[in-house]
């Protein structure tokens, strides 16, 4: 049987067909405070990530290496890409969600709720409807290190849909700190990281999955337990692998929760996107760097990899 690198960790066979000997870990970014939010855009070959504490939203490309893309970002989390090309992310500093439009100006989507503030959106996906689904946990607002010490004026940590008529719902509400969030491959599926354990060890490190059904989600119960750290940024491939940040690196979870491997990274793990022109190379955001790996799957959200704009 063919060795995988030290980087690459077996715990089923079948992430074997997921992996490749000859994949290297690489170090393309560093030097950051805490990096998030990472998304590619297909028609510049570039990645978009954040740099919460300092304020801004950086890119990388193969030809360019790393350049300032927004200076003052607002604390800006977790990114998206949605199916006409433009950037959706997530302000603390705002404490709102924000599209960027094609002209670069910008449009807050949503910022308060029952004419109360958000506490700060983290993570945000769009749904092939165009509506847009966000969470809303309280890290941007408990000090002043990812946004503006507050108190939160929700009753909850909500996870929210934006229709697209443009109607902010509360979907979920019982989370203690609802984190990263990505659809199934054919969105019949949300999943969901709870990352409560950051200030309250009672509160398992789960992913827990919600089936779909237009607007409503109903709770399918706890996909997967964490063994390292806490979930927070995910994505899925095309097969309906779930791969999740942790403390040790990234797992991968097959479509019935079972872990399958994982790969190791020497920081702390936040988020992570598949890109690249083939949609194999895997970005990971990882406390004050980033890193690239590949991996012989392609990522479920091709038009992030497409020339759209």
């Amino acid at each position: 049987m063919i060795t995988l690198p030290s980087h690459l960790q077996v715990h089923d066979d079948r992430f074997r067909a997921l992996t490749h000997p000859m994949s290297r870990l690489d170090r393309i970014a560093e030097g950051f405070t805490w990096t998030e939010g990472p998304v590619w855009f297909g028609d510049r070959d570039a990645l978009l990530f954040s740099d919460i504490p300092s304020r801004r939203i950086m890119m990388w490309s193969e030809t360019t290496g790393v350049t300032l893309y927004r200076a003052e970002s607002g604390f800006n989390n977790g990114n998206t890409r949605d199916r006409q090309g433009r950037l959706v992310g997530c302000r603390h500093g705002a404490r709102d969600v924000v599209r960027t439009e094609h002209d670069g100006t910008l449009t807050v989507l949503a910022s308060d709720f029952n004419g109360k503030r958000l506490n700060s959106p983290n993570d945000v996906v769009v749904s092939s409807d165009g509506a847009v689904w966000f969470t809303d946990p309280t890290y941007g607002i408990i000090s002043d290190f990812e946004g503006y010490r507050s108190d939160p004026e929700q009753p909850s940590r909500n996870v929210y849909r934006l229709s697209p008529e443009g109607v902010l719902s509360v979907v979920v509400d019982d989370f203690a700190q609802p984190n990263g969030l990505c659809f199934s491959p054919d969105e019949s599926l949300l999943y969901i990281a709870e990352s409560g354990s950051s200030h309250d060890d009672s509160v398992a490190p789960v992913i827990r999955q919600f089936a779909v059904e237009g607007g409503t989600l109903t709770d399918k119960g706890v996909f997967a337990t964490l063994d390292a750290g806490l979930p927070d940024g995910m994505r899925c491939d095309v097969q309906g692998n779930l791969w999740s940040s942790a403390a040790d690196g990234v797992h991968c979870f097959a479509p019935d929760g079972t872990l399958l491997g994982k790969i190791l990274v020497p920081e702390l793990v936040s988020n992570l996107c598949f890109g690249g022109p083939d949609g194999r190379r895997m970005f990971i955001t990882a406390t004050s760097s980033v890193y690239r790996v590949f991996v012989d799957v392609p990522g479920a959200e091709p038009w992030t990899r497409g020339r759209l704009c």
